[in-house]
C-alpha cells in the first residue's frame, strides 16, 4: 500500500472529502500539521516513510530528495509554480513532478486589476479618511490615462494585458521568450526591453516565474529606472523582488507605491517596514483565491499523484 505525505495547505481542511478516492486506489495518507509550508528540516523527519506526496510550496531541496529516494516516486504539486522543488535532483533520482499549468490565471489577473483600480481611484485611502472623520477628496486617475508594464507575458501576463486593454490602457510587455505575434497584434501590447518598460510604465506588474533569470530581477538598479510616480505589483513570487531595495525605494519616494501578495519570507515578518507603510497594499499570498480554480487544482493534483505512482486514474 503506497503511503502519501499529504501537506498541501489548501487541501488539508477538506481531507475527509478526498479519503474515499485515496482508499479506492489503496493509498494511505500521512497528514502532518502544516501552516504555510514544510521546510527542509520538517521534510527530513519523514524521509524514507512515503512513496509520493501532495504538497504546497514545501522545500524539496536536493538534500530532501536524496534522503527520500529511492522510495519517493512522485511529487504532485498543488498549483503551478515548482520553484520550491529541485527539479534537477528529481530527474537524477527518477522522481516525477506533477503540477497544474494555468491553474490560477483568472483570479490572479483579477487581483492585478483590483490593485491598479485601487491605486488609480484611491478607494482604500478615501475610505480610511472618511472613517477617521475627514471629508477629503483625494485626486484619482482613470486607468485609460495610465500605462501598464507586464513583466512575463505567459498565461497570467496575457490575461492581465487583455483586462488592461479593456480599460483602455497602453500596455508594454517584456519576456525572455518570444511572444506569439497573434497575441501581440490582437491586444496591441508593445514588447520591449525591461529598462524601457520600467521607465515608461505607471504600473509594473510582475507575472513571470521565479527562476535563476528572475531572482531579484527587481533590485536597486531596476527600481532606479522606474518613474517616481509608479506602482509595483507583485502577485508572482516574493524573491523576484529584492525586498530591502523595495523598502528603500519606497522610503526615499523613488517609488510611489507597491501592492504585494508574495514576499521573500512568508509569512511576512511582523517587524517588516512594509507593514507600516501607507502607500503599500499587502495580502497573504492569496491572489489564487477562487473556489472554481481550487476545485480543479484539487482533482488535477490527485490525478497527477495517482498516475505518478503508475496507476490508471479513472476520476472521482
Amino acid at each position: 500500500m503506497p503511503i502519501i505525505l499529504f501537506t498541501a495547505p489548501y487541501m488539508i481542511p477538506f481531507v475527509d472529502r478526498f479519503k474515499p478516492v485515496f482508499k479506492k486506489y489503496g493509498i494511505e495518507l500521512l497528514v502532518p500539521d502544516v501552516q504555510e509550508r514544510m521546510e527542509e528540516t520538517d521534510l527530513l523527519k519523514y524521509a524514507g516513510q512515503f512513496d509520493g506526496t501532495i504538497c504546497g510550496d514545501d522545500r524539496y531541496t536536493a538534500r530532501v530528495i536524496e534522503a527520500c529516494a529511492p522510495r519517493l516516486k512522485v511529487i504532485s504539486k498543488w498549483g503551478t509554480g515548482i520553484d520550491s522543488i529541485d527539479a534537477e535532483a528529481c530527474f537524477r533520482y527518477g522522481i516525477k513532478i506533477g503540477r497544474t499549468p494555468n491553474a490560477f490565471t483568472t483570479p490572479v489577473a483579477d487581483t492585478v486589476l483590483g490593485y491598479m483600480l485601487a491605486f488609480a481611484r484611491r478607494q482604500p485611502w478615501m475610505d480610511r479618511e472618511m472613517k477617521s472623520g475627514k471629508w477629503e477628496k483625494i485626486p484619482g486617475r482613470a486607468l485609460s490615462e495610465c500605462t501598464l508594464g507586464v513583466i512575463g507575458v505567459g498565461n497570467i501576463g496575457k490575461a492581465v494585458t487583455r483586462r488592461a486593454r479593456a480599460f483602455g490602457m497602453k500596455v508594454f510587455g517584456t519576456d525572455i521568450v518570444e511572444i506569439d505575434h497573434v497575441f501581440v497584434s490582437e491586444t496591441g501590447i508593445e514588447m520591449t526591453s525591461l529598462p524601457s518598460l520600467l521607465s515608461n510604465s505607471d504600473f509594473v506588474s510582475i507575472n513571470c516565474d521565479l527562476n535563476p533569470t528572475s531572482h531579484h530581477l527587481m533590485n536597486s538598479d531596476t527600481f532606479a529606472l522606474m518613474k517616481p510616480t509608479a506602482v509595483l505589483i507583485n502577485s508572482a513570487r516574493g524573491p523576484i523582488v529584492e525586498e530591502k531595495s523595495l523598502v528603500e525605494a519606497l522610503q526615499s519616494k523613488r517609488l510611489a507605491g507597491a501592492a504585494l501578495d508574495v514576499f521573500e519570507v512568508e509569512p511576512l515578518p511582523l517587524d517588516s517596514p512594509l507593514m507600516k507603510m501607507d502607500n503599500v497594499m499587502l495580502a497573504p499570498h492569496n491572489s489564487n483565491s477562487s473556489p472554481t480554480a481550487w476545485e480543479r487544482v484539487h482533482w488535477s493534483t490527485i490525478k497527477n499523484l495517482v498516475e505518478g505512482l503508475g496507476m490508471k486514474y479513472s476520476g472521482e
